[in-house]
């Protein structure tokens, strides 16, 4: 849930509000997270959905003033019934008298700005997709490896930390490191960040915490990034690890299906180049490039072709 008050302190420097009525509602009226997309919560007046935040623009004023008194009075009980959480007056529209009374009176927040209707609308979905986004925090450490997100994920003590040094020394970024903090800020991407707390630290066992940015520099972190790839790194067992896997396997995080890679960990491995090499194989999937798919093809070509040759 998020009050209208908090929407106002959190966008006072990209929209400057200024209170015309019902501020004593500001921390009643609620914005309802109903799970939907950012476009269910503000926009034009619309009568149809009045839980929405309502936004006059000049086209809007104009019908509202043309409306009889008891027809104001009328769409105004619907926009309450409904649950508005608030009227905002974009391009400096003037507030009419009566517009001011009945929200003062029900303790509608009623706020003016001089931002367009359209700009203003846009700058509120932007900030309500971020802020009630589905949101969720992982163990593991976040990585840019070649321009693409990567989260190593796995259980305690095998070396996660230690990889991600690895890559870090290789030219890689650090996003986060333990905790990472996932939201699904789009319909088909999830985004992730670091807690303010471990900004640009990372615990290696032996060495405890480093400063990423001040020992590697600026380039060595990233603020954010959008999941593409979860590497998980598992313990040598060759009796149950599939070796050639056939199918792409996808882990599900905030309802987006995410590719994983199962990497083992053994003495001798380089696993900062195996990730590298399943980040380069990621962006030629993402490019429509199957190399397991173009084998399996190539493998079925050469049986038939096999047989052929055996027929007498």
């Amino acid at each position: 849930m998020l009050t209208i008050q908090e929407l106002i302190r959190d966008n006072t420097e990209k929209i400057p509000f200024s209170w015309i009525a019902g501020r004593d509602g500001a921390e009643q009226r609620l914005i309802s997270d109903t799970g939907g997309a950012a476009a269910d919560l503000v926009g034009h007046l619309n009568l149809i959905h009045p839980g929405r935040i309502q936004v006059f623009g000049a086209e809007e004023m104009s019908y509202y003033l043309r409306l009889d008194p008891r027809r104001r009075q009328h769409h105004l009980d619907e926009l309450v019934a409904g649950g508005v959480p608030a009227i905002f007056l974009a391009a400096d529209t003037r507030a009419p008298d009566d517009l001011r009374d009945y929200c003062q009176k029900t303790g509608i927040p009623l706020l003016a700005t001089p931002t367009d209707a359209a700009l203003l609308i846009d700058l509120l979905r932007i900030y309500l997709g971020k802020r009630m986004a589905p949101k969720t925090t992982v163990h593991g450490v976040f990585m840019d490896v070649l321009g693409l997100g990567v989260l190593i994920t796995g259980e305690s003590g095998l070396g996660k930390s230690e990889l991600a040094l690895e890559l870090i020394s290789r030219g890689h970024g650090l996003v986060a490191d333990d905790a990472v903090e996932l939201s699904r800020t789009a319909p088909n991407f999830v985004e992730g960040q670091c807690p303010p707390l471990l900004q640009n630290l990372l615990e290696v066992r032996g060495l405890g915490l480093l400063d990423i940015r001040t020992i590697f520099g600026e380039t060595s972190v990233r603020r954010k990034m959008k999941i593409k790839l979860i590497v998980h790194l598992v313990r040598m067992t060759p009796d149950t690890f599939e070796r050639l896997p056939t199918q792409d396997e996808y882990q599900d995080i905030l309802g987006i299906p995410i590719r994983r890679v199962m990497l083992q960990v053994a003495a001798g491995r380089n696993l900062a180049v195996l990730v590298e090499a399943a980040v380069r194989n990621t962006i030629l999937n993402l490019r429509g490039i199957d190399t397991m798919g173009e084998f399996i093809e190539r493998q079925a070509l050469a049986i038939m072709e096999s047989s052929r040759e055996a027929r007498p």
